[in-house]
């Protein structure tokens, strides 16, 4: 059996890290390809179509493997500051290539539609249909090509920078923790970690404290948040969009009336999961849940688990439904694709990234033996998954939206978690990994939700001007008690400043496509427990079409569903809800 080292490898990228002298030349590379590529469209000719968009498709790729080697370097180490100053630089020249694809789309509007017709017709660019037709449309939204690069130029000082503002801010937190008559300061990341303690004294002081950073550095990541909201708006306005969900809608390829249902069929299933938030807090022998107590164990023996075994357990699960993910994430494993080591100095919290060129992708996480660790490292490789069956597509047709990306991951997620309660050794492991796959639903449901109602209404506030620290707590608390229908006594107001997702400035409102993607996923495993092994194939097939169509095509043409309908929906958060049944039937 190998040993699997929980320190990725990024030297089969990039030898040398931020001082890579590899690296270095293939940025420069990167910027004479960018000023080829602007001579190609200052010349421009629809004729020839075909020959720029395969030269668009080059530099994209390029642009795409300089950004994801930046991030890794950045995650792996905070106090990276070459690695700083390498994210600056590739902000400056993702901001160029946008420009240029600005232009690309104003040359795309410019042709008349019977010629529009005919290109499309040919078959070097039948493929591109769906995401050409999709530029064309959202190019006859925007403003004029000189207005939108003015924008895009000033995004970098401004709207990007603000995001990158607030890592810098948070990559100086540590938050003390004592033990054993010794202060340590824990990165963010570590303390997180401390929030599934089983001593809930441990709990709360970590907790006590989280919000005490937090809330120091609020006056500081309340200007970041107000001014990168800001730019958004302003951006919204001078386009004449009014509504705010219009670009994340846009984005995610779905309708509002999908968005809508989803919403209202969750919300009518709430008192459910309320439920079983009082029957833990009755396990835990507390009166109500607090806000730090909602990953606390309840199962009295909490063993951690090794990497090693965590990566195992993934690979075993994984080989019940089919033996090409199993194959795919053991090679991940075996060439070191994954950051997994629990030190200090990396940032908080997980993800994926894929370098096209080089045909791979990147984990990032911290690992310290959860079964939490376990399904967010599933989660993280579904991601990878669905990046590597889309290797041999265009680059175009595998820019899929993060609803449908969300949707991989939960969906490994789910395998994994479902297995592993079925096939537990015991009922007290049985009710412990219950309990951890119910957790999952009760944070997209639940946390999820007042991410989407705090943005919701932090950005009508916005538009009338700055929002104060103490407003945006009061906004937050607010949307958390409204998502979470009272049922806690303690809740988390600083939220706005701790959760990463709402300083991106890649994704607007960068919450909801997280419970679209794990409900989406419910249904699609649903599907699956009725095909059986076969159903990967089926699997592969749908990742495939997601870079290419809507969610409700892609639903309807794989599942023969509307993601309009309640049904679909009904369904899906129906397994979720057994959960909580199976949960409350055990805990009598």
């Amino acid at each position: 059996m190998n040993t699997y080292n929980p320190v990725w490898n990024l030297d089969t990228i990039f030898k040398g890290g931020s001082e890579s002298s590899e690296f270095l030349s293939y940025v420069q590379n990167l910027e004479l390809n960018l000023q080829n590529l602007n001579e190609k469209l200052e010349s421009f000719q629809s004729s020839e179509l075909s020959t720029l968009l395969q030269a668009v498709q080059e530099v994209m790729k390029q642009v795409k493997e300089a950004s994801a080697f930046v991030s890794c370097l950045q995650a792996q180490d905070v106090t990276d500051k070459k690695a700083g100053e390498w994210r600056g630089k590739i902000t400056t020249l993702f901001a160029r290539f946008q420009t240029l694809l600005t232009k690309l789309d104003e040359h795309l509007l410019s042709i008349e539609d019977q010629e529009w017709r005919s290109l499309l017709d040919q078959n070097e660019l039948r493929e591109l249909t769906f995401v050409l037709n999709e530029r064309k449309e959202r190019a006859a939204e925007k403003l004029s090509l000189e207005l939108e690069s003015l924008i895009l130029d000033l995004g970098v000082d401004g709207y990007h920078g603000w995001s990158q503002m607030y890592d810098t801010i948070t990559g100086k937190i540590s938050i003390p923790y004592e033990e054993n008559g010794e202060v340590e300061q824990l990165s963010i990341g570590q303390a997180a970690n401390k929030m599934s303690h089983p001593d809930r004294n441990v709990r709360q002081t970590i907790f006590s404290e989280w919000e005490k950073a937090w809330e120091e550095s609020g006056d500081l990541i309340s200007h970041t948040l107000n001014h990168l909201a800001g730019f958004r708006l302003s951006t919204y306005k001078s386009r004449g969009w009014d509504e705010v969900l219009k670009e994340p809608l846009f984005i995610n390829r779905m309708q509002k009336e999908t968005l809508d249902t989803m919403w209202a069929v969750i919300e009518k299933h709430k008192p459910t999961f309320v439920e079983f938030l009082n029957k833990k807090a009755k396990l835990l022998n507390i009166d109500q849940m607090s806000w730090y107590d909602l990953d606390a164990p309840i199962a009295t023996a909490t063993s951690t688990v090794s990497y090693q075994e965590g990566a195992d357990f993934i690979l075993k699960q994984f080989a019940r439904f089919g033996p090409k993910m199993t194959e795919f994430s053991r090679k991940a494993f075996d060439e070191s694709w994954i950051e997994a080591e629990d030190r200090k100095g990396k940032r908080p919290g997980g993800f994926c990234t894929s370098f096209p060129e080089k045909k791979e992708s990147r984990i990032f996480m911290t690992y310290s033996g959860t079964a939490s660790n376990i399904s967010t490292l599933a989660h993280e490789l579904g991601h990878a998954f669905h990046q590597h069956v889309m290797n041999d597509l265009d680059q175009l047709n595998q820019r899929y939206a993060m609803n449908v990306a969300e949707t991989a991951s939960t969906f490994a997620e789910m395998i994994v978690a479902d297995a592993a309660v079925k096939n537990a050794e015991s009922e007290e492991e049985k009710l412990a990994l219950l309990e951890d796959k119910i957790q999952r639903s009760v944070a997209l449901f639940m946390n999820i939700h007042a991410r989407f109602l705090f943005e919701t209404s932090f950005y009508e506030e916005r538009k009338k001007g700055t929002v104060s620290q103490a407003r945006l707590n009061e906004l937050m608390e607010n949307a958390q008690k409204e998502a979470y229908h009272h049922s806690l006594s303690e809740y988390h107001p600083t939220f706005w400043a701790s959760k990463l997702h709402f300083h991106i400035t890649g994704v607007p409102f960068y919450n909801f496509p997280y419970t679209f993607g794990y409900l989406f996923s419910l249904g699609i495993y649903a599907r699956a427990l009725e095909v059986g092994s076969e159903f990967e194939e089926q699997y592969i097939s749908l990742l495939r079409d997601t870079g290419r169509m809507t969610v409700e095509e892609l639903a309807q043409k794989h599942l023969g569903v509307d993601l309009t309908k309640p049904d679909f929906w009904e369904k899906a958060i129906g397994l979720s809800i057994q959960d909580v049944h199976d949960f409350l039937e055990m805990t009598k």
